[in-house]
């Protein structure tokens, strides 16, 4: 039967092990700094590494040919997820992003993101000879904003903006007509200058009121300092802190921002401030370079792909992982306002970790199905 040739067989010299390795590299320097950080949630992420990693290699031997056949079966699960978050997800500060199954959390909307890379890949790849028909563009967009809707309204807008920038590249990449690029951009820019406008001088409520306060704390840091400006202006003292090689993983230094407790939950959105003051300058490097490393690994990979499917797949785990980076990183560096979105294979969160680690699996099949070249 067609539906059980889920697998091919493989050469063992076409694996790529150098973006194994460099993930490996990543994610066990993350593991450090979060014992550094919250030395209680170590020990889950270092289950979440295993987990992770058994689902890469697990994933990077199956087919990914017969899992983007799967397309309509990932995204009705993508969206029954989110509806289970919905209805039945736990509440934690005022967002409900997360399933309690007691003895752990889920949260959907990473795994989401992955799907969602997985569907439209698939769907490029039917229509890739009609990319620059309206009608396409808008049946892609529609499907889109169903899932992305469920995650803004958990409410999570940093990982909505996140997979419409993924989204946005993919359709660039499948062939996407560089006049709707152009007018698309004229509307968007304009767009967002006059929502920053509103949102600074009146009081029409256009965002959630959290949201608001943090774009107003990111373009009035003085004004906010003492609330919502307060963690990202520490954020932004403990990298400077560290100067070129930081004060040590686990340090007890009365100096440093993180040991004052005023960076909360350090270990997950902050994530980089604790790895610019303990590591420092150089540690600081070292994350980034694994991270541009990582994305060029998959953009070769995808470059090297036997059809378009393979192609868009790679580009869209690369650009996840690029964006979701610079995101995490202008965030802590205060060139962007505060918002909650992991640093990828850094920041403590199993959901995030495990579902990163399938995507990099995917990728590693892709890689194994590579064109040959003379």
């Amino acid at each position: 039967m067609k539906i059980l040739n889920f697998t091919k067989p493989y050469r063992l010299k076409d694996f790529k092990f150098s973006l194994l390795i460099f993930v490996i590299a990543l994610t066990s320097l993350g593991v450090m700094v979060i014992g550094s950080a919250k030395h209680s949630v170590q020990g889950r992420q270092i289950i979440g590494f295993v987990i992770g990693l058994s689902a890469l290699i697990v994933v990077s031997m199956i087919d990914y040919v017969w899992i983007l056949n799967l397309q309509w079966i990932l995204y009705g699960l993508t969206i029954a997820m989110l509806l289970a978050v919905r209805f039945f997800g736990k509440d934690v500060n005022g967002a409900t992003r997360w399933i309690d199954f007691g003895f752990t959390t889920f949260q959907p909307s990473e795994l989401a993101k992955i799907f969602l890379v997985l569907f439209f890949a698939k769907y490029i790849m039917n229509h890739e000879d009609e990319m620059k028909k309206p009608l396409t563009i808008i049946k892609a967009v529609v499907l889109l904003m169903i899932p992305c809707f469920l995650i803004y309204k958990q409410p999570d807008l940093s990982t909505t903006i996140s997979i419409l920038l993924v989204f946005c590249v993919m359709m660039y990449v499948g062939g996407l007509s560089y006049k709707f690029i152009g007018v698309v951009l004229l509307i968007t820019v304009p767009t967002c200058i006059i929502l920053l406008s509103v949102i600074v001088h009146s009081d029409v409520d256009i965002l959630q009121g959290y949201q608001e306060t943090r774009i107003l704390a990111w373009l009035q840091p003085e004004k906010y300092s003492s609330d919502e400006a307060y963690q990202q202006n520490n954020s932004i003292m403990a990298i400077g802190s560290g100067r070129l090689t930081g004060k040590g993983l686990n340090n007890n230094t009365t100096t440093s921002v993180k040991n004052g407790n005023f960076i909360l939950e350090p270990q997950t959105d902050f994530i980089f401030a604790i790895v610019g003051e303990e590591l420092g300058f150089v540690g600081c490097c070292i994350v980034i370079g694994l991270l541009l490393l990582i994305v060029i690994q998959c953009l070769r990979i995808g470059m090297r792909a036997p059809d378009i499917g393979g192609r868009i797949l790679c580009c869209g785990i690369a650009s996840q992982i690029g964006i979701q980076s610079f995101i995490n990183i202008s965030v802590a560096t205060g060139l962007f306002p505060n918002t909650g979105i992991p640093l990828p294979f850094v920041s403590y969160g199993m959901s995030s970790l495990v579902s990163m680690f399938i995507g990099i699996g995917l990728v590693l099949n892709v890689g194994l199905q590579q064109k040959k070249y003379k």
